[in-house]
This record gives structure tokens, sequence and C-alpha cells, in this order.
């Protein structure tokens, strides 16, 4: 996956206002990538375009080789679904389907006869350890359970890229070290990309690199020395030592 120079300018009637300017970067098959930064920074709107979701103003965004400014409103459609997981901070989950029905949903929506989904999703929740919960309602699940129901969904059409906004943002520590560490083998098993914006140093510890944004520009790489002072603080954290 390539990003390279997309800039993304917003009217908001006389006023322009740049939420990207000029961004590069690129990212391998089955990487872990944080995106983190000040709320404004452009953190969203960069997830945006690689997800299909909006286009640049300038630039391009490639993903497995294609450029989505090439793709009309149907076939970027197509392309969110077939190519584009989504995890959001607050689950997003349906709250009148069991965990079974939201990790089918995807399924659904691309024309997979019911059986085959059915056991697809079946098989996506045992991955993420919900075998014994697929009959349970939304509300009957803790957060981090519903958060890996998410991702099982998101995983449902075996996409090239998960995309996460602050996918750790209403779990509690221990929830969010699982999150993160049931991501980390599933990239292994999947190689799917993972990109994460985030304010947590959980899920910077965890990630391959990371990336600061600040006014719609990439500012640094976070440094592996970095993540690894994070991790080793998330430890400490978890013994009980702070």
């Amino acid at each position: 996956m390539e990003v390279v120079g997309a800039a993304k300018e917003y009217h908001r009637g006389k006023i322009t206002v740049s939420a990207l300017n000029g961004v590069d970067i690129a990212i391998a098959r089955g990487e872990v990538v944080g995106i983190v930064g000040p709320s404004g920074s452009g953190k969203t709107t960069l997830l945006n375009l690689i997800g299909g979701l909006d286009r640049p103003t300038s630039g391009r965004v490639s993903v497995d080789g294609v450029d989505l400014s090439g793709l009309d409103d149907a076939r970027l459609a197509g392309y969110r679904l077939r190519k584009i997981g989504f995890v959001f901070q607050f689950y997003n989950l349906i709250p009148t389907m069991t965990a079974l029905e939201n990790a089918e949903l995807p399924l659904s929506l691309a024309g997979v006869p019911k059986q085959e989904r059915e056991r697809r999703a079946l098989a996506l929740l045992e991955t993420v350890g919900l075998g014994s919960r697929v009959g349970h309602m939304p509300d009957e699940l803790s957060g981090g359970e519903q958060q890996r129901v998410a991702v099982a969904r998101a995983l449902a059409n075996d996409p090239s890229v998960v995309l996460g906004d602050e996918p750790t943002g209403d779990l509690d520590s221990k929830s969010a070290g699982a999150l993160m560490e049931l991501i980390m083998s599933l990239r292994k098993g999947r190689q799917a990309t993972f990109i994460l914006v985030t304010h947590d140093p959980i899920v910077v510890a965890h990630c391959d690199r990371s990336y600061s944004v600040r006014d719609g520009r990439i500012v640094r790489e976070i440094s592996a020395q970095e993540s690894a002072g994070l991790m080793a603080n998330q430890r400490a954290m978890t013994d009980g030592l702070y």
C-alpha cells in the first residue's frame, strides 16, 4: 500500500481547510502501523483516503497496485467491501444482531450464500476467542468481547487492509493489550495490513512502526527505542509494578 503526495482540502464557504498536506507513506503487506497525533492533525482523514471513504484533492493512494483515484463510485464501494476492513472505537455493532450475525454482515453484503457465510463467521469468532459467545447480543458482551466481534467482522471478506480508528479507545488497559496481541497474531496468520490511529501507548508499543502526524503532515517516525520503552512500561504496569 502506498500513499504519495496525498493532500485533502475541505471548503467551508469561502474558507479552505487543509486536512492533509502532502503525505507520503508506504506500508508492506502484513505490517501493523500506528498513526498518532493530536485531534485535528489529519489522522482520520488519512484513514478515510486509504479506506476509499474520501478522495484526495491531489496525490494518490494505491492498494494492491490499484490507484483509487481511477475508480468510479461503484468500483470504490466494491473496494471498500472486499479490500478494506474497519474497526472503530465504539464497536458499531448492530444491537439487534447476535455476535454471529454481526460477523456475517460483510459476507451478506458481498452476496456470499448463507451456509458459507455462517461457516466463515463461526471460524472467525473461534479465531478471536469467542466460539462460545456466537449467540450473544452485543449488550451481553464485555467491551473487549464486542471489539473482538468487530475485528472478526472486519476480517470477514479477507481484506488486504484493516483500518482501526482508536480501536482501544473504549477499552481498559488489560483489554487493550489483549486486543493488540490478537491483532499481532492475526496479521501473521492472514497477512493483513493493520493501520491504527491511536492515542494509546499500548497500541504504539505493539506496532511494527508508528508515525507522528501534525498539521496534516507526517513529522517523524517513532523510533524503535521509544516503542521498546512503551512496551516495557506496559509490561511493568501489567505486572503491578506501577
